[in-house]
C-alpha cells in the first residue's frame, strides 16, 4: 500500500505524529500556514499558530479533517512557532503535547489535555518543568511507562542547552566530537510532567562509539519517534541538513542505540520529518513533503506508505 497523494490538500500539513485510537487512525501534524515568507536555517519560515487533528479509519483512506484542537491564543506561556506535536492517551484522557516558544522566546514543552483523541484540548498553564528544545515523541512501552523523546538542533535550540541553562549563542559541537543527541525522559503517571531528568538518548556505531558531530549523513538532528518491533526499541530520526531519515536499534528504550542505516532518502523540500505506526498487524510510514506547494519548504503535505521490515529486524529502504 502506498499513497502518492497528500492526506488532505485544503490546508497544509507536516511532521505527522500517527496514533491508532479507538481501532482508527488519529495523525497530529503540524498545520503549516500560507504564508510569504523568507526561508533560513532558523526555521523562521515556519509560523505555526494551531494544530488540527486528521484521522482515517485505515492508513490511505480518506481523511476526515476534525478542525483546530489548540490554537497559540489559548497557551498562556507561548509566544509563536507551534512546531511539531505527537499525543498519548492513558486512563480516558488524551494528551497532546507541543513545542512553542515561551515570552523570552525559548522552546519549551507543552501538554494539553482532552477528553476525545480528535480534541479539543485545554492546554497546562505553564509548560513541562525542566522541558527545552522541539519535537517531543511520546512512547508507552509495554510495562505501561511513558518515555518522551524530544529535540532539535539550529532553530530548534538543542545545542543551546550544553551545561543546562540556556546559552543563546551557542553552537554545534565541533565535527570531530560527538555529536548531539535526541533526549529522553519518563513521564508521570499523571503524564503532566518529567519523571526523570531528561538524559541523552545516545546513538552509537557498530563499534559502540557515539556518532561525531561531523557525520552529518548519520548523526541526529531532529524529528525522534519510538516504536518497537519484536522486542526491539526503534529510535528513527530525522539527519536534518543530509535530508535522511534514520534508525538506530536497542534493548532498552533508554539506549545506547546502535546505528543501522537510512530508509527514507530526501524529499521535496528541506525538512524530513515521520513517525511508524502498527495498524491490524501491518507497519506504515507517515511522512512529508513539498508537492502540494511545488517545493516551498514551509508549505507541506503529510503522506503514508506501507513500512517493511527485513528478516534481520532491518527497516527496508523506501522511496518518497
Amino acid at each position: 500500500m502506498s499513497s502518492r497523494q497528500p492526506l488532505v490538500s485544503h490546508i497544509y500539513t507536516a511532521d505527522p505524529s500517527a496514533h491508532v485510537f479507538e481501532g482508527r487512525m488519529y495523525i497530529y501534524p503540524s498545520h503549516d500556514l500560507d504564508l510569504e515568507v523568507e526561508e533560513n536555517d532558523n526555521g523562521d519560515q515556519y509560523q505555526m499558530t494551531d494544530y488540527h487533528v486528521l484521522s482515517q479509519d485505515r492508513p490511505g483512506g480518506p481523511t476526515t479533517d476534525h478542525g483546530e484542537a489548540l490554537h497559540l491564543r489559548q497557551v498562556p506561556w507561548a509566544s509563536r512557532q507551534m512546531w511539531a506535536p505527537d499525543a498519548a492517551f492513558k486512563d480516558g484522557k488524551y494528551f497532546l503535547y507541543f513545542p512553542a516558544r515561551d515570552k523570552d522566546g525559548i522552546f519549551r514543552i507543552g501538554v494539553a489535555v482532552g477528553t476525545r483523541p480528535e480534541g479539543p484540548f485545554v492546554p497546562e498553564p505553564q509548560p513541562i518543568k525542566g522541558s527545552f528544545s522541539i519535537d517531543p515523541c511520546v512512547f508507552r512501552d509495554d510495562d505501561g511507562q511513558f518515555y518522551m523523546y524530544f529535540g532539535g538542533l539550529w532553530g530548534g535550540q538543542l545545542q543551546c542547552w550544553p551545561t543546562g541553562r540556556f546559552l543563546a549563542d551557542a553552537k554545534t559541537p565541533p565535527e570531530e566530537t560527538p555529536a548531539l543527541c535526541p533526549k529522553v525522559a519518563k513521564l508521570t503517571p499523571d503524564m503532566l510532567q518529567f519523571a526523570t531528568t531528561p538524559a541523552d538518548a545516545v546513538i552509537v556505531d557498530q563499534a559502540g562509539v557515539p556518532l561525531k558531530a561531523g557525520n552529518n549523513s548519520a548523526r541526529y538532528f531532529e524529528g525522534p519517534w519510538m516504536h518497537k518491533y519484536n522486542g526491539t526499541y526503534y529510535l528513527s530520526y530525522s539527519t536534518g541538513d543530509t535530508h535522511l531519515l534514520c534508525y538506530a536499534t536497542a534493548k532498552s528504550p533508554l539506549g545506547p542505540f546502535t546505528f543501522r542505516g537510512s530508509f527514507l532518502p530526501p524529499v521535496l523540500g528541506w525538512t524530513t520529518h515521520h513517525s511508524i505506526v502498527e495498524f491490524q498487524g501491518k507497519w506504515f510510514l507517515y511522512y512529508h513533503d513539498a508537492t502540494l506547494s511545488g517545493g516551498v519548504s514551509h508549505r507541506r503535505c503529510v503522506k503514508v506508505q506501507e513500512l517493511f521490515y527485513e528478516a534481520d529486524g532491518s527497516i527496508r529502504p523506501m522511496a518518497p
